[in-house]
């Protein structure tokens, strides 16, 4: 019985599928499987019931995975312990939002190419939804989400707020300053996908004051832009971005009571997951999370 025994079978029993399992160790699904077969030989009993179209956890693999768990993160605790220098290397894989990756993002890649230089980045853009499920599933190592995750096997910690405004093209406000029900209902709303963080910040508002049936929704920020630029409808953006694009006369920032919620970001990873690469990367996410930084506006 060897780690990499152990390391195949756990990551095949906790992601989502052997391949996944299989391209988090750099491997191929074969070489995995065939780590896995050795492992069982060496314990004699089968730790994965393969007679379906997927191969589920026998109840000696069930046993084991607590304890291959323990026996993993005591090898890593050893490695930083007899390296002085406490450098990460290998590759992380992450995901962040579309405004992370235009605010801040760059800082944290250079930040840890500096303290880790043997480190590979991957980072990966997508909306919340999406991020949660992949860090579920073992896709992702973490995740910088809106808000906490409901999943009881995945660990949240409170990272910092983005701030928004309303704003919409002076030809299509008009006059305006204030956001106001009747220009809500005239203008089209723009704004992201369900599943995007931004949601908790609009749908209260929208409740307050009474359902918006014109949407448009689009997964991209810039063209978000874009479109509000152009006129198409009204939406929210990030203060910093706002304020930007108001000074050169493209967007008018509008007053609104309430004023839209911050939106707080947290950490994600799998509860799990204790590895020194996660809590090292955690901690560079929460000295490099600034979603003021200067806005990388496409």
């Amino acid at each position: 019985m060897t780690l990499k025994q152990l390391e195949a079978f756990y990551w095949a029993a906790t992601c989502a599928s052997f391949a996944v399992a299989a391209d988090r160790l750099h491997l191929s699904v074969s070489s995995l499987s065939k780590r896995i077969v050795e492992l069982e030989e060496a314990l004699g009993h089968a730790l994965f019931d393969r007679t379906g179209h997927r191969a589920v956890l026998t109840a000696a693999g069930e046993r084991l995975v607590p304890q291959a768990r323990d026996l993993l993160a005591a090898a890593d605790a050893i490695r930083t312990t007899m390296d002085a220098r406490h450098d990460l290397a290998g590759r992380c894989r992450f995901g962040v939002g579309e405004l992370s990756a235009l605010t801040w993002l760059p800082g944290l890649i250079g930040r840890v190419r500096q303290a880790h230089p043997a480190l590979a980045l991957e980072p990966y853009v997508d909306i919340g939804q999406v991020l949660e499920r992949r860090v579920a599933d073992g896709e992702l190592d973490f995740a910088v989400v809106a808000g906490r995750s409901s999943r009881s096997g995945i660990v949240s910690v409170p990272a910092g707020q983005a701030h928004f405004v309303w704003v919409g093209a002076p030809r299509v406000v008009g006059a305006a300053t204030t956001l106001t029900p009747e220009l809500l209902q005239r203008c089209p709303l723009v704004t992201l996908p369900e599943g995007a963080g931004t949601h908790r910040v609009l749908e209260p508002w929208l409740d307050h004051l009474g359902q918006n049936e014109q949407r448009l929704s689009c997964n991209n920020w810039g063209a978000i832009v874009g479109m509000l630029i152009e006129g198409t409808g009204i939406g929210v953006l990030p203060r910093q971005w706002a304020v930007q694009l108001q000074a050169q006369g493209s967007l008018r920032i509008l007053a609104s009571d309430p004023e839209p919620a911050a939106l707080s970001y947290s950490v994600q990873y799998r509860r799990d997951d204790t590895r020194t690469l996660v809590q090292k990367m955690r901690e560079q996410v929460l000295a490099s999370l600034d979603f003021n930084a200067a806005c990388r506006i496409p």
